[in-house]
């Protein structure tokens, strides 16, 4: 089976629905339709060293790019010498792209024209690596009409693996073929990813460094992060799966908060034991649901949730890790050389992470969409 971005279930769905929606309007419509369903239908067959396409077009969308009257468009004496134009104009809005690069040699057919679906239709075979990993398709293919959709089907082995659908503000998609690149491929998008987030996500690192500002021995600051990965795994899995997910009104405060309650934990901590590791196991949950909304922005391939979580998730904690190492070993360092400006380093920084997480806190509150 194959692994596409498709959402999982809300999506599976909706695609049914307009599916039977898209073809009772084909069945149902008459000849000439003032205004026809804005629908083009691409299914991707994808082969031991090969893909083939086959591009389907209603008349309607045909007729608006050559200037012609829609029926004209299914005379043959009309299609065949206008469909390489048509074709080259649609080429330059169908882009393939195998393992992050592009295919441009392709070979297509004349435009066949479907009477029984007012269509025109047209195929292409592009040669590719025995073992593709993935494939990614980004069509927009009628850009005059803003309602156009692109059906998307992926075959493998002659099966039907999944579905989607294309529109003006979802233009491309990333199929993760069902084999072992396949889960190479996700693996290698969703790593980095993880990384990436957590070292350009200021909140979350300025959560982990006040953790860390007070130091400690290396038990207590594994103890710490091991509690905080524990933590936001569980709701980053959650959310990411649907079964919890609360909304960013509410988390993106929460995590600004968490922040303050950090830093005011550093400051009085010499009047009772060092929590911090319960500190960081309590607003792990909190982080966790913010991983989420951005792991959910990244169309998270339906059929391979669970790598694509797990290798997520381990780029964040080869982020976090990288962090720490730097932080701590930094702070390590100073308190060797002057353990006096190390707590004064301690008190200054703990200061610092209370007043940024208040801003947060007042800015997500208040002015969600920014200060101006």
């Amino acid at each position: 089976m194959g692994i596409s971005t498709l959402p999982s279930r809300k999506a599976g769905g909706g695609l049914a629905a307009a599916l039977l929606v898209s073809v009772l309007a084909l069945s149902l419509a008459p000849r000439a339709l003032a205004h026809p369903v804005p629908f083009s239908y691409l299914d991707v067959r994808i082969d031991s060293g090969a893909i083939e396409l086959t591009l389907v077009a209603h008349m309607y969308d045909v007729a608006h790019e050559l200037g012609l009257d829609p029926n004209q468009v299914l005379d043959p004496s009309v299609l065949i010498p206008q469909s390489d134009v048509v074709l080259k104009l649609l080429r330059t809005r169908l882009q393939i792209a195998v393992g992050g690069r592009e295919l441009t040699e392709a070979g297509w057919s004349t435009g066949e024209a479907l009477t029984d679906r007012q269509s025109i239709r047209w195929h292409a075979r592009y040669t590719t690596s025995a073992n593709p990993g993935s494939v990614t398709v980004t069509a927009a293919l009628f850009p005059y009409d803003p309602a156009h959709q692109t059906f998307l089907n992926f075959y493998e082995g002659g099966t039907l693996a999944s579905q989607a659908i294309l529109d003006r503000s979802h233009p491309t998609l990333e199929y993760f073929v069902g084999d072992r690149q396949g889960v190479l491929a996700v693996i290698r998008k969703f790593v980095p990813a993880g990384i990436h987030h957590i070292l350009i996500g200021p909140d979350h690192l300025a959560f982990l460094v006040g953790l860390l500002l007070l130091g400690g021995s290396i038990r207590r600051l594994l103890l710490v992060v091991s509690a905080f990965t524990v933590a936001h795994s569980i709701t980053l899995s959650l959310a990411a799966l649907n079964v919890i997910t609360p909304p960013a009104r509410l988390i993106e405060p929460a995590i600004a908060l968490s922040i303050v309650c950090v830093g005011v934990d550093n400051l009085m901590v010499g009047r009772g034991r060092d929590v911090r590791a319960w500190i960081a196991f309590a607003f792990g949950f909190i982080h966790g649901f913010g991983f989420a909304n951005v792991l959910r922005e990244m169309n998270l391939p339906s059929r391979a949730l669970g790598w694509s979580l797990f290798s997520f998730n381990v780029g964040v904690e080869i982020g976090q890790l990288l962090v720490v190492i730097l932080v701590a070993s930094a702070l390590l360092a100073l308190r060797s050389r002057n353990e006096a400006a190390g707590r004064r380093l301690a008190f200054a920084g703990s200061l610092a992470v209370i007043l940024v997480g208040a801003f947060w806190f007042v800015q997500r509150v208040f002015f969600p969409g920014g200060i101006a």
